[in-house]
């Protein structure tokens, strides 16, 4: 028996005398579904009283609690080039060693990337948050969420979203891929954001209205606009995102154009984001690294994030633009920009990845 598998049997013994349980069932009764512009009618939860969180709980141990993709399709890749390697493996399982086998060939290239097609659902939300506690245990940096999503539950879009603002993902709409309704704010919350699909909105519904005129119908949708807009600001997205969306009626769609998304905050890098990532390596890097760090972000934005660049090509652009600001720096080589392709260099290599040891707790015993 390996001593990975031991100590993996040390944790589980450990999840069962701590009572490891199932997260409690919400017993709210009585309150009004809320849907969000994929014209489906699928009902979501209920409304949440508490902005959510974006930690997921449950996920230390090797026991996960049940969960399953009830919405929609997954695969599992670990290269850029959709092209020509196209999506990878399907995931069927959310379980814990599932995912260590589904992710193990991608850390020796310290990337991974999640297709996802379908609704956003319980089941989507399940999917981003393991898969980043996974990627976390095997030091997999780069999270890459490759969306194709026409809407779905507006709260499960936001705890999604919340989760992906937590562990650092980058969000792609590819050219073949739509990003409706709900599907927009997953987009907002990702830390870059590349869009050549259409991404469009439209009105919330509420099920069930009761409703008898334009004043009613507003006052029961206040508090779940309230809940969004509150949700774009601290992701760093213009809360008229959230008016425009209450400006298109439900059966009808708008397609935001390339200026809007740049306008609004949802393509390109996450301002949000960045700020919080300058305030923190502002203070152990010091004025000048944020300088040339700030510099550097400015003309990658504009020379290397254009909408339909792969993104293969955009990490060749940085990584010959950096070098004009004194990147990789010898001082703070790690929170120099794109320092993870300093530390996985085989990243953007189209040969299949060596063989390495997956270090992740609770581990199998090789066959």
């Amino acid at each position: 028996m390996s001593k990975r598998w031991l100590f993996g049997s040390v944790l589980l013994s450990l999840c069962v005398l701590a009572g490891c349980q199932r997260p409690a069932q919400s017993d709210a009764k009585g309150e009004e579904a809320v849907t969000m512009g994929d014209q489906s009618g699928d009902r979501s939860a209920a409304p949440a009283r508490e902005p959510p969180s974006g930690k997921a709980d449950g996920l230390k141990g090797t026991y996960w609690p049940p969960a399953q993709l009830d919405a929609g399709e997954a695969s599992i890749s670990c290269e850029y080039d959709y092209a020509q390697h196209g999506d990878g493996e399907p995931l069927t399982s959310l379980e814990f060693f599932s995912l260590v086998d589904a992710l193990r060939d991608c850390q020796p290239r310290g990337m991974v990337r999640v297709r996802y097609r379908g609704k956003i659902g319980a089941g989507f939300t399940a999917l981003v948050q393991r898969v980043a506690a996974m990627a976390d245990r095997m030091e997999i940096p780069t999270r890459i969420l490759d969306l194709d999503s026409t809407g779905g539950h507006v709260e499960e879009a936001i705890r999604a979203g919340d989760s992906i603002a937590e562990s650092r993902w980058a969000i792609w709409i590819r050219e073949d891929s739509q990003c409706h309704s709900a599907c927009v704010l997953v987009l907002a919350a990702g830390d870059t954001r590349s869009i050549s699909g259409k991404v469009g909105i439209h009105r919330l519904i509420r099920d069930r209205s009761t409703a008898t005129s334009r004043a009613e119908l507003s006052a029961e949708l206040r508090a779940i606009n309230g809940q969004v807009r509150d949700y774009l600001e601290r992701n760093g997205v213009a809360t008229a995102v959230a008016d425009q969306m209450m400006t298109v009626a439900n059966r009808d769609l708008r397609i935001l154009s390339e200026a809007e998304l740049k306008e609004y905050g949802l393509a390109g890098t996450n301002a949000a984001q960045d700020d919080l990532d300058r305030i923190r390596i502002g203070r152990k890097c010091g004025e000048d690294f944020m300088r040339r760090r700030d510099a550097f972000r400015r003309d990658f934005d504009k020379q290397c994030m254009q909408v339909g660049q792969a993104f293969e090509a955009m990490a060749e652009c940085g990584l010959s633009l950096r070098q004009r600001y004194g990147f990789p720096d010898a001082r703070c080589a790690q929170d120099s920009p794109m320092s993870e392709y300093d530390r996985y260099p085989g990243r953007l290599e189209t040969d299949e990845p060596s063989p390495q040891r997956v270090s992740v707790h609770g581990e199998r015993p090789a066959d």
